[in-house]
């Protein structure tokens, strides 16, 4: 939150701020749709990619918090910019990698400038909107994970087809350093506020003691292990079971992710409109659980399985920017802000890492794809009930 309202939205700074947060999204996702180029020119065993595959969500899961801190603690704007170079650093680490290991260094550093951005970022938007136009311009920045993602996945196979994974990361690299230039241009209109140390643990322990964040962090977590079980299952049914291209696998997957984008501008505008963040968490949360029995029923037609993938990342991305955007309603200084988003960012990173051997699990020991629901149906449960928590609270 703002120390002074704004007469208006400095949308060329909001619009900059958001750039960062698709970059480095772009940047994280990069890996994993380049993994079987990388395995086959570093040799890397399946455990050996596993490891690279898992990093960044151990990384933010054990230390989301812990960044977010430290971007309070040292400003926005100075973290963002660090978060950033730090990603370019780590970009050209990976071009540079002769082996397993330097490889795996250089996606944590990578990992940790994307962490450096996204708990920063969102303070940027805020101090660049005006008070009445925040939930919108927040709705704008929540897209910046799926529109990064799916990014990364349309433009892959072109680019490796060209120039190999080199390509991929040359390109990152190139938008790393739009972002960077762009946010440098526009530093005059995130203010003086987010440059200013927090008066230390105190800011943390009053951010963190209320409960509402922390039922929020376990409803993004339910979110997460949904969508991920999702975003897992369609590229293996359709490579494995329905033996499509990998051009066509690429495009049906990145649909499925970019349904998010609309999802989370929709939030953000029902936000605009003052309907209650729980209960939005709440809808999406039920309508994504029955997505989910049309999903990985059996018996359903593989056109209306894939409208029900599409509907539950269009209509689940409305969770992100209900529960991202709380970080500006609950925090009673701008100081704050950064602490909240690496606290939530620590719950989407578990539900993933959580959900995904979990669900494998499952499908394994019973050799049916439907299983998954013993998983992904608690998880809509739990997410409709927190939200409704999150309701009767006012927040």
């Amino acid at each position: 939150m703002p120390d002074s309202a704004r007469a208006g939205t400095a949308w060329p700074a909001v619009l900059a701020a958001t750039l960062c947060g698709i970059v480095v999204a772009m940047n994280i996702g990069k890996l994993p749709i380049a993994l079987p180029l990388l395995r086959s020119e570093f040799g890397l065993s399946l455990t050996a990619a596993g490891w690279l595959a898992a990093a960044f969500s151990l990384l933010a899961m054990a230390f989301g918090m812990l960044i977010g801190i430290s971007a309070d603690r040292i400003g926005a704007l100075r973290f963002c910019l660090f978060g950033l170079v730090l990603s370019m650093v780590g970009g050209l680490a990976g071009l540079l990698s002769s082996s397993a290991l330097p490889l795996l260094v250089s996606r944590l550093v990578e990992g940790v400038g994307f962490l450096s951005v996204a708990v920063s970022a969102p303070a940027l938007v805020s101090a660049a909107s005006a008070p009445s136009q925040l939930r919108i311009t927040l709705g704008i920045w929540s897209c910046y994970m799926p529109a990064g993602a799916s990014l990364v996945v349309l433009l892959a196979p072109a680019l490796t087809d060209c120039g190999g994974w080199h390509a991929l990361w040359w390109l990152v690299l190139a938008l790393l350093g739009v972002s960077i230039t762009a946010v440098a241009v526009q530093r005059g209109e995130y203010g003086a506020a987010v440059r200013r140390r927090h008066a230390g643990m105190a800011e943390v322990r009053s951010a963190v003691l209320q409960p509402v964040p922390w039922l929020l962090t376990i409803a993004f977590a339910a979110y997460a292990l949904q969508f991920f079980a999702v975003v897992i299952w369609l590229p293996t049914f359709l490579q494995e079971q329905r033996a499509f291209s990998p051009a066509a696998i690429a495009l049906l997957s990145a649909l499925v992710i970019a349904a998010n984008v609309p999802g989370n501008l929709a939030g953000g505008t029902l936000l605009h409109r003052h309907v209650n963040r729980g209960r939005l968490i709440a809808a999406a949360s039920l309508v994504m659980g029955l997505a989910g029995f049309g999903i990985f029923s059996e018996d359903m037609p593989d056109p209306l399985r894939y409208l029900c993938c599409l509907l539950l990342t269009g209509v689940g991305g409305m969770i992100p920017v209900a529960v991202l955007s709380s970080s500006v309603a609950l925090a009673s200084t701008p100081q704050q802000i950064g602490t909240l988003q690496g606290l939530y960012l620590q719950g989407s990173n578990l539900g993933q890492f959580a959900g995904i051997p979990l669900i494998a699990a499952v499908v394994a020991a019973t050799g049916q794809w439907s299983s998954a629901l013993a998983v992904t149906a608690p998880a809509s449960v739990v997410g409709v009930a927190l939200g409704l928590i999150v309701a009767r609270s006012g927040k």
